[in-house]
């Protein structure tokens, strides 16, 4: 049963820019804010801002910014301290702030420049250091000479508008969170002051956080889940914000466990992939000095959760003091904020599915078969399995569309009037007691309700359908990556192509010593991956692929993007390596 949003913990203010005020009032000389910065120093050299240093620092980029209400800002900076600052500074100065990232990411600029496109900024914010790439990258598209670029640590001295920024009111816009493109173009969910700050409450009263303690964090400040975790979160409930790269957390992972284990009743959140990582690259040396008794949780979500991967993170850490309960698993989209389900504070509960009846839309327990988490219930929401094709709410145990409806549910897309009707305007048909008729999130994921728990099975557009049957293609992808012990999971792309007759299956896999495998060694990896999946799933594969680390395409948050990798496939990219 979900609570009601009225039955919600407060927040400190009713818009980001009046908690912040709050907190820079009332508690000034407390610590806001702390950047590990591993860049400069390998122990991760600490920089602290205050709530009343934070304040003054927003207020000064606020200033700087030459925008009008409803004006977008870009937030092109690194991720430091900087960027929480600027990310602010814009939504003070009546703007829409649009969380990016600078143009020195790799891979993912042509995702910058269609974003910046289609939201057509009117000013960037970024540092003194990145100024130039930025103008440089701004300089090569349409219009891009015209967009003002503000250095956050570098403003310009007293305010350049003539005008004052208006009062912020919950139902303005806060942001735009431009999805990650796992299987769309990247479009920009827009979020209200009131969205957001709903579903902060949400999930403090779902996970149970307490605000005595801090969030510690290494996901991108552009990601939903990085965002809503490491800067928002803690500005409405009046938490210690610890932060750091993710590029240091790829580096070395034990940083992001030295951090928890620092800060006493830390909270954190991390993809499935970092839990596998930290697991297999932490050394044993580095585990016996991590507290993670200290730590209150870490949340698991933002891509589908390995049983597996849990396992092994758990038996690694036992004896560093973390115990399975500390594991929240959660499920969360970018048009619902992010947080939609989440777990109690008890191990995470694994249930074994029957593949064929799941393939068939029921669930049904089995000794057998497929493996999956269990991802907790709404708090202040209302989830329905739905039909895709009717709109019929469907009973528990039955595999439907996973449709979301509260007020943390975004407004739409950014100017796509036609795909927010779809999206966020469904309607459900027949008879629904107890919950509203309209409207509805569509979230394009399958899931079931089980023993009052969701699960989730996967996304429609990425279903494999063969023969009549369907597969999930996660399920496939965890068969062929246990083939063998250089195919990381996550690392393997499964999809549809068109077959003689039907579509046919195909699965990329990366393999971390490809250069060293000889064409036999291919074949019969090949050969082995083929069986497996013929055993576990009846399911015969078209081509199997196998190619270097780092070619199967992944979203900006890290998701495998198995639309990209199917693309790739026809075009013939992965001609050399195919395997037939």
């Amino acid at each position: 049963m979900s609570l009601a949003p009225e039955n919600l913990p407060a927040t400190a203010g009713t818009t980001l820019p009046a908690c912040l005020r709050h907190w820079a009032d009332v508690d000034g000389d407390r610590p806001a804010l702390t950047f590990a910065d591993f860049a400069t120093d390998r122990a991760g050299r600490r920089k602290t801002l205050t709530w009343r240093q934070l304040q003054e620092r927003v207020d000064g980029v606020a200033g700087a910014l030459p925008v009008r209400p409803g004006d977008r800002v870009a937030v092109l900076c690194p991720q430091s301290a900087d960027y929480v600052v600027g990310f602010l500074g814009a939504i003070t100065a009546g703007a829409i702030a649009v969380p990016l990232f600078d143009p020195g990411l790799p891979g993912h600029a042509g995702r910058l420049a269609a974003v910046l496109t289609d939201c057509s900024p009117a000013a960037v914010v970024t540092t003194a250091a990145a100024e130039d790439a930025v103008r440089e990258f701004l300089a090569g598209l349409p219009g891009g000479e015209h967009v003002a670029v503000v250095a956050v640590d570098q403003p310009a001295e007293g305010p350049v508008r003539a005008w004052p920024a208006p009062a912020t009111a919950p139902d303005d816009v806060a942001y735009l969170q431009y999805t990650s493109g796992s299987t769309r173009t990247p479009a920009g969910v827009v979020l209200t002051h009131e969205n957001v700050l709903a579903n902060v409450r949400q999930a403090v009263q779902g996970l149970g956080i307490d605000p005595a303690g801090s969030t510690v964090s290494w996901l991108p400040l552009f990601h939903d889940m990085g965002l809503v975790l490491g800067l928002i979160t803690p500005l409405a409930m009046g938490m210690r914000s610890v932060l750091m790269d993710p590029l240091a957390f790829i580096e070395r992972p034990v940083r992001w466990l030295e951090l928890l284990s620092d800060h006493k009743g830390s909270w954190s959140a991390a993809p499935n992939f970092a839990f596998h990582y930290s697991a297999t690259r932490v050394r044993e040396e580095d585990r016996a000095r991590l507290r993670l008794d200290r730590v209150a949780a870490i949340v698991n979500g933002a891509e589908p959760i390995n049983p597996g991967v849990l396992d092994r993170f758990h038996a690694a850490f036992a004896e560093s003091g973390y115990t399975p309960d500390k594991t929240r698993p959660a499920y969360g989209l970018a048009e619902a904020t992010v947080f939609v389900t989440t777990g109690p504070g008890v191990p995470p509960r694994v249930t074994t599915f029957d593949r064929a009846a799941l393939g068939a839309g029921v669930a049904r327990q089995a000794d057998d078969g497929l493996k999956l988490v269990a991802c907790g219930v709404p708090v202040g929401q209302h989830v329905a399995l739905v039909d895709p094709e009717t709109g019929v709410a469907l009973e528990d145990g039955a595999v439907g569309e996973i449709w979301v409806h509260g007020p943390n549910v975004g407004t739409g897309y950014w100017q796509k009037p036609l795909e927010s009707t779809e999206t966020f305007g469904a309607r459900l048909t027949g008879d629904h007691p107890g919950i509203p008729e309209w409207p509805w999130l569509r979230t394009g994921d399958l899931g079931v309700r089980y023993d009052g728990e969701v699960y989730i099975a996967g996304r429609i557009k990425d279903l494999l359908i063969v023969d009549g049957r369907n597969h999930y293609p996660q399920d496939v992808e965890a068969t062929a990556a246990s083939a063998d012990r250089d195919i990381r999971p996550g690392s393997v792309a499964s999809f549809a192509v068109e077959g003689t007759d039907t579509e046919a299956a195909v699965i990329v896999a990366e393999h971390r010593g490809h250069s060293a495998l000889t064409t036999d060694d291919e074949r019969a990896l090949a050969a082995s991956i083929r069986r497996l999946v013929s055993d576990a799933h009846g399911l015969s594969l078209r081509d199997v692929v196998l190619v270097p680390a780092g070619l199967v395409p992944r979203t900006s948050s890290g998701k495998i993007a198995r639309g990209a990798c199917r693309d790739r496939y026809l075009a013939g990219d992965y001609g050399k390596a195919l395997v037939r």
